[in-house]
């Protein structure tokens, strides 16, 4: 079993139903989720919005490879109605965004997947849920 923690972040919609939709698809079909933070509002963050976030931190115990668990994660972000991936620093609105932070203690560097995730220490809305439950 590998400890994989995951940042959670919406601006659309109901935006504590959604965090709480995507726990739930995240214990159905990632792994057990041992730990949730606190949901957190912030402000959007690299890109201008009307539109308030709603941050979380889960921690999940999960059998899944690096690899699997993008896959897994990116379909929960699709069934949920994501549509638009941000990309190159142009970052949307969005539904649901789920995001690798730490997978153990592993480092993987390729071109779609980055572990640890390398901008989550200059994010506080990333490391205030984070450290509630590391």
């Amino acid at each position: 079993m590998h400890i994989v923690y995951l940042g959670l972040g919406t601006n659309l919609g109901d935006r504590r139903r959604n965090l709480a939709t995507a726990i739930r698809l995240l214990e159905e079909q990632v792994g057990t989720v041992v730990r949730t933070s606190q949901f957190h509002e912030t402000e959007p963050w690299g890109f201008s919005s009307a539109n308030m976030f709603m941050n979380a931190a889960v921690c999940i115990d999960t059998r899944l490879s690096p690899r699997a668990l993008l896959e897994a994660t990116q379909a929960i972000e699709r069934e949920m109605g994501r549509t638009v991936k941000s990309a190159d620093g142009q970052y949307h609105d969005r539904l649901i965004d789920i995001d690798i932070l730490i997978y153990d203690d592993i480092r993987v560097d390729e071109p779609d997947l980055k572990i640890p995730h390398p901008l989550m220490h200059e994010r506080e809305f990333v490391m205030r849920p984070l450290g509630e439950i590391l």
